[in-house]
Protein backbone atom coordinates (compact mmCIF):
# COMPACT_ATOMS: atom_id res chain seq x y z
CA UNK A 1 0.00 0.00 0.00
CA UNK A 2 2.46 2.63 0.98
CA UNK A 3 4.09 1.76 -2.97
CA UNK A 4 0.58 2.82 -4.42
CA UNK A 5 0.45 5.73 -1.82
CA UNK A 6 4.46 6.99 -3.04
CA UNK A 7 2.84 6.98 -6.54
CA UNK A 8 -0.15 9.11 -5.54
CA UNK A 9 2.59 11.92 -4.60
CA UNK A 10 4.13 11.20 -7.85
CA UNK A 11 0.75 12.13 -9.85
CA UNK A 12 0.63 15.49 -7.72
CA UNK A 13 4.37 16.34 -8.31
CA UNK A 14 5.01 15.19 -11.60
CA UNK A 15 2.12 13.75 -13.44
CA UNK A 16 -0.59 16.64 -13.33
CA UNK A 17 1.61 19.09 -13.78
CA UNK A 18 2.77 17.48 -16.94
CA UNK A 19 -0.81 17.51 -18.71
CA UNK A 20 -2.39 20.61 -16.50
CA UNK A 21 -3.65 22.04 -20.01
CA UNK A 22 -5.80 18.79 -20.78
CA UNK A 23 -6.87 18.57 -17.02
CA UNK A 24 -8.16 22.17 -17.24
CA UNK A 25 -9.62 21.80 -20.70
CA UNK A 26 -11.87 18.56 -18.95
CA UNK A 27 -12.94 20.24 -15.86
CA UNK A 28 -14.09 23.45 -17.67
CA UNK A 29 -15.33 21.70 -21.20
CA UNK A 30 -16.53 18.76 -19.85
CA UNK A 31 -15.87 15.02 -21.01
CA UNK A 32 -16.26 13.33 -24.32
CA UNK A 33 -15.48 10.04 -24.13
CA UNK A 34 -14.48 7.94 -27.12
CA UNK A 35 -16.04 4.68 -26.05
CA UNK A 36 -17.45 2.76 -23.06
CA UNK A 37 -15.61 -0.07 -22.38
CA UNK A 38 -17.05 -2.98 -20.30
CA UNK A 39 -14.06 -5.00 -18.73
CA UNK A 40 -13.66 -7.27 -15.91
CA UNK A 41 -12.28 -5.87 -12.54
CA UNK A 42 -9.38 -8.41 -12.23
CA UNK A 43 -5.88 -6.12 -11.67
CA UNK A 44 -3.78 -7.61 -14.54
CA UNK A 45 -6.88 -5.92 -16.93
CA UNK A 46 -6.47 -2.13 -17.42
CA UNK A 47 -8.67 -0.90 -19.92
CA UNK A 48 -6.95 2.42 -20.63
CA UNK A 49 -3.47 0.96 -20.88
CA UNK A 50 -4.79 -1.44 -23.83
CA UNK A 51 -6.72 1.32 -25.52
CA UNK A 52 -3.32 3.44 -24.38
CA UNK A 53 -6.27 6.30 -23.53
CA UNK A 54 -5.59 9.29 -21.22
CA UNK A 55 -7.85 11.59 -19.59
CA UNK A 56 -11.05 11.84 -21.26
CA UNK A 57 -10.62 9.39 -23.78
CA UNK A 58 -12.51 6.19 -22.17
CA UNK A 59 -15.32 5.93 -20.05
CA UNK A 60 -14.90 2.88 -18.17
CA UNK A 61 -17.35 0.32 -16.76
CA UNK A 62 -15.43 -2.53 -14.40
CA UNK A 63 -17.39 -5.60 -12.65
CA UNK A 64 -16.18 -9.20 -11.88
CA UNK A 65 -16.45 -11.28 -15.19
CA UNK A 66 -17.46 -8.02 -17.47
CA UNK A 67 -20.81 -8.68 -16.82
CA UNK A 68 -23.97 -6.84 -18.34
CA UNK A 69 -26.79 -8.04 -16.42
CA UNK A 70 -30.35 -7.90 -18.74
CA UNK A 71 -32.18 -4.38 -18.21
CA UNK A 72 -34.83 -4.87 -15.52
CA UNK A 73 -36.55 -2.34 -13.76
CA UNK A 74 -34.47 -2.32 -10.29
CA UNK A 75 -31.52 -0.37 -10.46
CA UNK A 76 -27.87 -1.94 -10.74
CA UNK A 77 -24.65 0.10 -11.23
CA UNK A 78 -23.86 -1.24 -14.90
CA UNK A 79 -27.44 -0.57 -15.81
CA UNK A 80 -26.90 3.16 -14.85
CA UNK A 81 -23.38 3.50 -16.32
CA UNK A 82 -24.57 1.90 -19.94
CA UNK A 83 -27.63 4.48 -19.51
CA UNK A 84 -25.55 7.34 -18.61
CA UNK A 85 -22.96 6.71 -21.05
CA UNK A 86 -25.39 6.35 -24.20
CA UNK A 87 -27.97 9.01 -23.24
CA UNK A 88 -26.00 11.92 -21.81
CA UNK A 89 -22.56 11.17 -23.29
CA UNK A 90 -23.57 10.40 -26.56
CA UNK A 91 -20.92 7.48 -27.01
CA UNK A 92 -21.16 6.04 -30.06
CA UNK A 93 -19.32 2.60 -29.53
CA UNK A 94 -19.54 0.05 -26.59
CA UNK A 95 -16.75 -2.64 -25.96
CA UNK A 96 -17.63 -6.04 -23.85
CA UNK A 97 -13.96 -7.03 -23.20
CA UNK A 98 -13.10 -10.10 -21.36
CA UNK A 99 -9.86 -12.13 -20.67
CA UNK A 100 -7.61 -15.08 -20.72
CA UNK A 101 -7.23 -16.26 -16.79
CA UNK A 102 -10.57 -14.69 -15.81
CA UNK A 103 -11.36 -15.96 -12.54
CA UNK A 104 -14.85 -15.62 -12.75
CA UNK A 105 -14.78 -17.21 -15.73
CA UNK A 106 -12.79 -20.36 -13.92
CA UNK A 107 -16.03 -19.90 -11.37
CA UNK A 108 -18.58 -20.11 -13.57
CA UNK A 109 -17.05 -23.18 -15.75
CA UNK A 110 -16.67 -24.91 -12.54
CA UNK A 111 -18.70 -23.65 -9.43
CA UNK A 112 -16.40 -25.57 -7.17
CA UNK A 113 -15.85 -22.75 -4.04
CA UNK A 114 -18.55 -20.51 -4.48
CA UNK A 115 -20.40 -21.78 -2.04
CA UNK A 116 -18.70 -18.96 1.04
CA UNK A 117 -19.52 -16.63 -1.55
CA UNK A 118 -23.42 -15.93 -2.21
CA UNK A 119 -22.96 -13.16 -3.66
CA UNK A 120 -20.51 -13.82 -6.42
CA UNK A 121 -22.79 -16.97 -7.08
CA UNK A 122 -25.48 -14.85 -7.47
CA UNK A 123 -23.81 -12.28 -9.70
CA UNK A 124 -21.97 -15.14 -11.96
CA UNK A 125 -25.63 -16.36 -13.31
CA UNK A 126 -25.63 -13.25 -15.76
CA UNK A 127 -23.10 -15.70 -17.68
CA UNK A 128 -25.06 -19.10 -17.43
CA UNK A 129 -26.16 -18.55 -20.70
CA UNK A 130 -22.32 -18.74 -21.97
CA UNK A 131 -21.48 -21.67 -19.95
CA UNK A 132 -24.51 -23.38 -21.30
CA UNK A 133 -23.71 -22.63 -24.54
CA UNK A 134 -20.45 -24.36 -24.28
CA UNK A 135 -21.61 -27.53 -21.92
CA UNK A 136 -24.00 -28.24 -24.50
CA UNK A 137 -22.11 -27.37 -27.85
CA UNK A 138 -18.31 -28.17 -26.91
CA UNK A 139 -18.82 -31.00 -24.46
CA UNK A 140 -15.24 -32.09 -24.91
CA UNK A 141 -13.20 -29.22 -23.73
CA UNK A 142 -11.68 -29.73 -20.43
CA UNK A 143 -10.01 -27.53 -18.11
CA UNK A 144 -8.20 -24.31 -19.53
CA UNK A 145 -9.72 -25.02 -22.98
CA UNK A 146 -13.07 -24.81 -21.79
CA UNK A 147 -12.65 -21.71 -19.77
CA UNK A 148 -10.98 -20.05 -22.38
CA UNK A 149 -14.57 -21.23 -24.69
CA UNK A 150 -16.88 -19.95 -21.88
CA UNK A 151 -14.82 -16.60 -21.78
CA UNK A 152 -14.97 -16.07 -25.38
CA UNK A 153 -18.51 -17.39 -25.26
CA UNK A 154 -19.66 -14.84 -22.43
CA UNK A 155 -18.95 -11.99 -24.51
CA UNK A 156 -21.18 -13.09 -27.19
CA UNK A 157 -23.97 -13.49 -24.10
CA UNK A 158 -22.93 -9.98 -22.33
CA UNK A 159 -23.67 -8.18 -26.04
CA UNK A 160 -26.91 -9.89 -26.20
CA UNK A 161 -27.75 -8.22 -22.87
CA UNK A 162 -26.58 -4.49 -23.38
CA UNK A 163 -29.37 -5.12 -26.45
CA UNK A 164 -32.39 -5.53 -23.46
CA UNK A 165 -31.73 -1.81 -22.12
CA UNK A 166 -33.69 0.39 -23.92
CA UNK A 167 -30.88 3.67 -24.48
CA UNK A 168 -28.98 1.16 -26.19
CA UNK A 169 -31.68 -0.40 -28.36
CA UNK A 170 -32.66 3.20 -28.95
CA UNK A 171 -29.67 4.11 -30.43
CA UNK A 172 -28.83 1.09 -32.33
CA UNK A 173 -31.81 1.40 -34.07
CA UNK A 174 -30.95 5.04 -35.11
CA UNK A 175 -27.54 4.05 -36.58
CA UNK A 176 -26.00 5.78 -33.95
CA UNK A 177 -24.18 2.47 -31.74
CA UNK A 178 -21.86 -0.25 -32.29
CA UNK A 179 -20.89 -2.98 -30.09
CA UNK A 180 -17.69 -4.17 -30.16
CA UNK A 181 -16.74 -7.40 -28.50
CA UNK A 182 -13.20 -8.12 -27.62
CA UNK A 183 -10.77 -10.75 -25.86
CA UNK A 184 -7.38 -9.71 -24.07
CA UNK A 185 -4.74 -12.65 -24.40
CA UNK A 186 -2.87 -11.33 -21.33
CA UNK A 187 -0.29 -14.38 -21.75
CA UNK A 188 0.42 -13.35 -25.78
CA UNK A 189 -0.21 -9.50 -25.09
CA UNK A 190 -2.77 -9.92 -27.77
CA UNK A 191 -6.38 -8.59 -28.57
CA UNK A 192 -8.93 -10.74 -30.10
CA UNK A 193 -12.09 -8.99 -31.65
CA UNK A 194 -15.65 -10.39 -32.44
CA UNK A 195 -16.20 -10.40 -36.33
CA UNK A 196 -20.55 -10.09 -36.29
CA UNK A 197 -19.94 -11.14 -39.68
CA UNK A 198 -17.94 -14.97 -39.40
CA UNK A 199 -18.74 -14.94 -35.49
CA UNK A 200 -15.39 -15.44 -35.00
CA UNK A 201 -13.05 -13.78 -32.59
CA UNK A 202 -9.64 -12.83 -34.82
CA UNK A 203 -6.40 -10.30 -34.41
CA UNK A 204 -6.52 -6.61 -34.11
CA UNK A 205 -3.72 -6.24 -37.06
CA UNK A 206 -3.40 -2.27 -38.23
CA UNK A 207 -3.51 -3.52 -41.74
CA UNK A 208 -6.95 -4.88 -41.75
CA UNK A 209 -10.14 -3.27 -40.96
CA UNK A 210 -11.67 -3.14 -37.37
CA UNK A 211 -13.94 -6.29 -36.63
CA UNK A 212 -17.14 -4.82 -35.54
CA UNK A 213 -19.60 -8.04 -33.47
CA UNK A 214 -22.50 -5.26 -34.62
CA UNK A 215 -22.04 -2.14 -36.54
CA UNK A 216 -23.71 1.16 -36.22
CA UNK A 217 -26.94 0.49 -39.08
CA UNK A 218 -29.45 2.87 -38.90
CA UNK A 219 -33.02 -0.10 -39.40
CA UNK A 220 -34.66 1.49 -42.44
CA UNK A 221 -37.76 2.18 -41.58
CA UNK A 222 -36.08 4.95 -39.49
CA UNK A 223 -33.90 6.51 -41.95
CA UNK A 224 -37.01 6.56 -44.40
CA UNK A 225 -38.83 8.58 -41.50
CA UNK A 226 -36.17 10.79 -41.06
CA UNK A 227 -35.46 11.75 -44.36
CA UNK A 228 -39.48 12.20 -44.88
CA UNK A 229 -39.21 14.79 -41.41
Amino acid sequence: MNELIGRVFSFEKTTFPASSELFKKLTTEGQEPKALMISCADSRIVPEQIMQAGPGDLFVCRNAGNMVPPYATQNGGVTSTVEYAVVALGIRDIIVCGHSDCGAMKALSNPVGLDGMPNVAAWLKHGSAAENVVTTCQPHLKDSERVRAVSLENVNAQLNHLRTHPSVAAAMARGELALHGWFVDIHEGQVLALDGETGEFVPLREDRELPVAIPARARAGYAMQEAAE
